[in-house]
């Protein structure tokens, strides 16, 4: 039994090692790769809205076309209304062909109205693709910039860290899934990635709280996983003093 958790614990201290150097690595990018996903994210907001307008543009001009053709057939109706003025019979034909002909130039005015409103909003709409495009065009070159820091950085890492990657997978590899998880769990719950720590001046190596001498030498003894009582943090093994 000793020697199982014996194992066990050198093997957590073995990847905690190993993802304290990813860590160290991916913490020179910084914050670059958030801001990378950030300016992607705030590019495709900018292509959304142009294709938005773009498609409202095109509805506009649709619409305008069939106001033209509404204008069109109106004064079709207006000439063949006044030829038929020409040919009524009594006073009450000739009003209701002038009511017709009054009703289609008023329909023309409105038509017209309508088309004139249109280009005003294809106009502003013109105007807000051409701001949107100039935000878009200069965070585009953010972004390849941001990129090319970023691919810089990684350049630089990219053989270690994947080296460090198999050496974490072979090292998983040989930590049963129930510890495995409670290590990735508590990793993600405390801020510098350290879930597996030693004792070291008698207090915890991850936040720093005294551990009690016969709790130091349940650890050293190895027969049991325990936890620091205040953080929750794996303790690994007691580091012995040099005078």
């Amino acid at each position: 039994m000793e020697s199982t958790v014996a194992s066990k614990l050198e093997a957590l201290l073995k990847l905690q090692s190993i993802d304290s150097q990813l860590d160290e690595i991916r913490r020179v990018r910084g914050d670059l790769p958030e801001e990378v996903q950030d300016l992607e994210d705030e590019i495709e907001g900018y292509e959304v809205r142009v294709r938005k307008f773009d498609d409202e543009i095109a509805a506009l001009n649709e619409s305008i076309a069939q106001r033209k053709q509404s204008i069109k057939d109106a004064e079709g109706l207006i000439r063949k209304y006044e030829d038929q003025q020409q040919n009524v019979r009594n006073n009450r034909e000739y009003d209701a062909i002038t009511k017709e002909v009054e009703l289609q130039k008023l329909e023309i005015q409105i038509a017209e109205k309508k088309i004139k409103e249109a280009h005003y909003q294809i106009e502003q709409k013109n105007s807000e693709i051409e701001g949107t495009k100039h935000r878009l065009d200069e965070r585009r070159k953010d972004l390849e910039n941001k990129k090319h820091e970023l691919d810089q950085i990684v350049s630089e890492s990219e053989d270690e860290e994947n080296k460090l990657e198999n050496e974490r997978k072979n090292a998983a590899s040989n930590i049963e899934d129930r510890l495995l998880s409670a290590y990735s769990r508590i990793r993600k719950n405390v801020r510098n990635g350290l879930a597996v720590v030693t004792v070291k001046r008698d207090a915890c190596g991850g936040c720093f709280n005294t551990v009690p001498p016969q709790r130091q030498a349940d650890i050293a003894a190895q027969k049991k996983v325990i936890v620091c009582e205040h953080c929750g943090r794996i303790l690994a093994g007691v580091e012995q003093r040099i005078y």
